[in-house]
């Protein structure tokens, strides 16, 4: 039987022939604290409760569009064993450890100069964060066959999500006319990105029709990636060449000690994506998944009470360990040490239990987290960071 051709789109139920799935697993996760830490970050946690990490989740979902072979998985040095362990399906090969972080264009770029060694430039990459939460696959997949067309007629692709509040948490990004792509009529030209906006603009976004949230999904060919990574930043795209030179052979781990430390820190938002944007190259195309990036405790109690039918009391753990009284009926608490909680009429309130941290907050301040992380890394409490 002849090999797939790669510029063929696959059925609908295989493979993407060419396609490989990147999932950047980096961060802390610190507005989850003290559920996640630095040396245990979100993506490790199965924060759903149904069995599965949020980095074995993300997988999980990649893996039947990627095919065999078809996932790399760029994380942190400190944090390769435990993926690997998480990942027995991923080869060892195909997990890329940094030697520290370099925010997401070094590691996005690495993966895709890899790529581009492994199987040429016909190798078009999807970049997927590890520590997100996805419902409707089929909506999903079909997004990413359609951002792969994209990708392959020479465009930056980015899955714009719908959004579905005015929200000031995440960025946008503003659709304008068809790529006239037969075979993904859906993708369109990107206007440009804009930042976290405040409540009066992103509700007169939403009202355009025009705007959706970027949540970081990028489709493209690896060698497209990276010749605009030459144009943009050339000396971090001759870093990463260099580094992905050898990295299959026996001098990477000194090319990484040598080239890794003077790469620029920089997000590939602002790389790529809005310089590349504002030239007519990056398009996007809509994603009307359900789609949540688990960014705090509100979320992650929100997301749990959407899944458990809308109930306005949610525990991630033992509910017989919980007792909620009075104005606490809406209470999150997670009992993570085997304990006992009592909530007492605080409303709103967030309980997390762990052996050596408790947090205690509100759903309306879940965003002030990090501060608590950051007060106890001022004491240099790193055993609690």
């Amino acid at each position: 039987m002849a090999s797939p051709d790669p510029q063929t789109p696959a059925g609908p139920g295989g493979p993407i022939p060419g396609f490989h799935a990147v999932v950047p697993a980096g961060g802390a996760g610190t507005r989850l604290w003290p559920l996640s830490r630095a040396g245990h970050p979100k993506f490790l946690l199965d924060l759903t409760g149904t069995g599965r990490t949020l980095l074995q989740a993300t997988v999980d979902r990649l893996a039947p569009l990627a095919g065999p072979g078809g996932v790399l998985v760029v994380t942190g040095a400190k944090h390769a064993a435990a993926v690997a362990e998480q990942l027995p399906e991923v080869g060892e090969a195909d997990v890329l450890a940094e030697p520290s972080p370099r925010d997401s264009m070094a590691a996005i770029g690495l993966a895709a100069a890899v790529l581009l060694e492994r199987h040429g430039p016909d190798a078009v990459l999807g970049s997927f964060a590890a520590d997100h939460v996805i419902t409707d696959d089929d909506l999903f997949r079909r997004a990413v066959r359609d951002g792969v067309e994209g990708a392959r007629a020479g465009y930056v692709v980015t899955i714009g999500i719908t959004a579905t509040e005015p929200s000031t948490a995440f960025g946008y990004v503003r659709a304008g006319a068809s790529l006239g792509l037969e075979a993904a009529p859906s993708v369109r030209h990107v206007v440009g990105f804009t930042e976290k906006p405040d409540a009066g603009t992103a509700a007169e976004y939403l009202a355009t029709g025009e705007y959706r949230w970027n949540a970081g999904m990028f489709l493209v060919r690896a060698a497209t990636l990276l010749e605009h990574l030459a144009t943009q930043l050339p000396t971090l795209h001759d870093g990463l060449r260099r580094i992905a030179a050898a990295w299959d052979g026996p001098d990477r781990e000194a090319v990484l000690a040598e080239v890794w430390p003077g790469l620029t820190k920089i997000a590939i938002d602002h790389a790529i994506a809005e310089p590349v944007a504002a030239a007519g190259g990056v398009a996007v195309v809509p994603g009307d998944f359900g789609w949540d990036d688990v960014g705090d405790f509100a979320s992650l109690a929100g997301l749990l009470a959407a899944r458990a039918g809308g109930a306005a009391a949610v525990t991630l753990g033992d509910e017989a360990l919980v007792q909620r009284v009075g104005a606490a009926q809406d209470a999150f608490v997670v009992p993570g040490t085997g304990r006992t909680v009592s909530v007492v009429g605080v409303p709103d309130a967030v309980v997390v239990d762990t052996p050596d941290a408790v947090l205690v907050t509100t759903r309306a301040q879940a965003q002030a987290v990090k501060a608590a992380v950051d007060g106890w890394r001022g004491r240099e409490r790193t055993d609690l960071l």
